[in-house]
């Protein structure tokens, strides 16, 4: 099963930029609560951990908070009109205090070349630079994650690598599929489906108020998704898969998140309020 989101109004000026970022980019193209999981131990050969392999993805987010920060690669694959594009980002997040920075490259449109926005992830909050659309390039667009239809789990062109793992607090029906590697890191592999506002009241409260905004927007709460764990427990790459409307077209989106270099430093600087643009945005 996938998510569907409803089709309903936003708000005017950055909101409406920003939810609409994603579906212009393939427009144009295509024309459990908090801190009970527990530690875990090694994950056997079977995939099982005390409790087996539910609760060993349920953990995984804990993990990831003891752990504080990690180097992070995300990607966006979404299908429409029968064309595929992929948003990709690279950067660092801080998984005790729910911050991160992302540098976001926009797929090639035509013959321009591949765009990149820098992004910083806040609690219930994003922060873009070289957005576009009327901004200046020495300004930041801040945008309430709390007020986007999807809680910014796919409108930034980036899922929020906390986000992605809180996500993961509601799994349900997970099997442990077998072993392979990520990023020469051997994991186990999992594969179950979670639900949006079962994870949203079981979030840590940095990502609460965006998942709620997501559990709001969807017509279903349910997402499929794919998890690798390695001998630790801590979550070395998640894939959930959503799909939405984009006027007639259905669009497909495959969000996906790889964890490495945990304990890297990261830093996140929020521009002061001089540097935030408040004008018009073009969408």
């Amino acid at each position: 099963m996938v998510v569907h989101r409803r089709t309903r109004a936003v708000g005017a000026g950055a909101v409406t930029a920003t939810a609409a970022m994603v579906a212009a980019v393939a427009a144009g193209l295509a024309g459990c609560s908090p801190g009970g999981g527990g530690a875990l131990g090694a994950v056997d050969e079977a995939g099982a951990v005390d409790g087996g392999p539910l609760r060993a993805v349920r953990a995984a987010p804990d993990l990831l908070a003891r752990s504080g920060t990690s180097k992070a690669r995300t990607a966006l694959e979404m299908v429409t009109g029968g064309t595929r594009l992929t948003i990709e980002g690279e950067g660092g997040y801080d998984f005790r205090a729910g911050h991160g920075r992302v540098r976001v490259l926009l797929p090639e449109d035509g013959d321009r070349p591949r765009r990149a926005i820098t992004e910083l992830f806040t609690p219930g909050a994003l922060y873009m630079k070289d957005r576009g659309a009327g901004v200046p390039a020495d300004k930041w667009v801040r945008v309430d994650t709390t007020t986007l239809q999807d809680g910014n789990l796919v409108t930034g062109g980036a899922t929020d690598p906390g986000a992605a793992a809180e996500l993961l607090r509601a799994a349900r029906k997970v099997t442990y599929v077998g072993r392979v590697r990520v990023g020469g890191v051997r994991v186990a592999h999992y594969r179950g489906t979670t639900d949006i506002g079962a994870a949203a009241r079981a979030a840590a409260p940095w990502a609460r108020g965006a998942l709620v905004a997501a559990a709001k927007g969807f017509a279903t709460d349910t997402v499929p998704f794919d998890a690798y764990l390695d001998e630790a427990g801590r979550l070395r790459k998640v894939r959930h898969r959503f799909s939405f409307a984009n006027g007639e077209q259905e669009v497909e989106v495959a969000s996906t998140t790889e964890l490495y270099a945990f304990g890297a430093e990261v830093e996140v600087r929020l521009p002061p309020r001089a540097h935030i643009y408040t004008g018009r945005i073009s969408t």
